[in-house]
């Protein structure tokens, strides 16, 4: 019989980075929100950064509109 995994610690530094650092929670906010909450944070930041770049087309169409003078 094979024995369990051992459990993977929680990792505490990069969730405070994420939830203090990068969406600005004051450590309030951060320390009353449940996993579950900064969970969903997370999904929803990361659909955004996904989103976030324009394809070559568009941002041709954005260069030709806003030409640099």
């Amino acid at each position: 019989m094979s024995q369990p995994a051992a459990p993977t610690p929680f990792p505490w530094r990069e969730v405070m980075a994420f939830g203090l650092g990068r969406l600005g929670w004051p450590p309030d906010a951060f320390w009353a929100a449940t996993p579950r909450e900064i969970g969903a944070a997370l999904r929803a930041h990361q659909r955004a950064d996904a989103d976030a770049a324009p394809g070559r087309e568009a941002l041709h169409a954005l260069m030709a509109a806003h030409p640099d003078a």
